[in-house]
């Protein structure tokens, strides 16, 4: 019951990242004010994101691991990992829109969102296989980072002509991505008896990779000086937020979760016991 109660919340957490993340796209769609406020959501979305990694991640893989070595050299192969991902997907698509006539950049914004997606997922089931307040904090820090990029891919493809119909109709299947992969490897991660550590390690490296270098570089590239400052204080403020909101949801929500499961244990050991002494009378009759 208590695994099914889990995986539930990474269903619902899982479809409510994914929606979250569509408001500002949705917004920019229908009423063009969303650019601006892209550039202040994705200077938060990095200090979420190094939060995420360096308070909770990273540390819930290292106490899961005999020797800290291996898990930062699992966290470093994530951060390189999607490096060379992210510049894949870039050659594939300058190397094709230098070789077609017609622009390609629409289905490339969607399979590289829809694989982008995908990582999110399973990132929320890591978060949510450690504990529910790791799974929440991921699941936040998944929305605000996708909220800005969203936003950016809805303009992009509003600018190429895309239908707006058709936008929202082809994000919200992208999405979908995020909530398959949270599932599946929820449900993997909760029948196979492996070791938790690489894998939250592995996504840590990608936070990290994110805020470092998709975010904190376009902070510095703002030539107005009064911008820079605006943005760097909102990074500073998605990083002391959300490590607030970590040690906070860590001891509310796991002291919730580990009494409530000791309860159905010890309430399924109770059922056994009168289980047995039925039994037993049965047979001394």
């Amino acid at each position: 019951m208590y695994i099914m109660d889990i995986f539930l919340q990474v269903l619902f957490c899982s479809l409510i990242g994914g929606a979250f993340s569509l408001v500002g796209g949705i917004i920019l769609a229908f009423t063009n004010k969303g650019r601006s406020f892209a550039t202040y959501a994705t200077a938060f979305a990095a200090g979420a994101l190094l939060a995420a990694a360096f308070v909770d991640m990273l540390p819930e893989a290292l106490e899961g691991s005999d020797d800290p070595h291996p898990i930062l050299l699992y966290a470093m192969g994530g951060l390189v990992f999607f490096f060379l991902l992210e510049g894949t997907i870039n050659w594939f698509h300058n190397h094709s829109h230098k070789v077609r006539k017609t622009h390609p950049v629409v289905p490339m914004i969607v399979l590289g969102d829809t694989i982008h997606n995908f990582i999110d997922g399973v990132a929320i089931a890591a978060g949510f296989l450690i504990s529910p307040a790791s799974g929440i904090i991921v699941t936040l820090a998944v929305a605000v980072h996708e909220l800005p990029q969203e936003i950016g891919d809805f303009a992009i493809m509003l600018d190429k002509g895309v239908k707006r119909s058709k936008v929202l109709l082809l994000n919200i299947l992208s999405s979908l991505a995020t909530t398959v992969a949270a599932v599946i490897f929820f449900v993997i991660g909760s029948n196979v008896d492996i070791s938790l550590a690489p894998l939250i390690a592995v996504v840590a490296g990608f936070f990290i990779y994110i805020a470092a270098t998709d975010i904190i570089p376009t902070i510095h590239q703002d030539e107005q000086k009064k911008e820079v400052l605006k943005k760097s204080a909102l990074l500073v403020l998605g990083l002391v937020l959300v490590s607030f909101m970590i040690t906070q949801l860590h001891s509310v929500i796991d002291e919730h979760s580990g009494h409530e499961h000791e309860h159905s244990h010890s309430h399924a050991e109770t059922c056994l016991e009168d289980e047995h002494e039925e039994h037993d009378d049965h047979e001394h009759e």
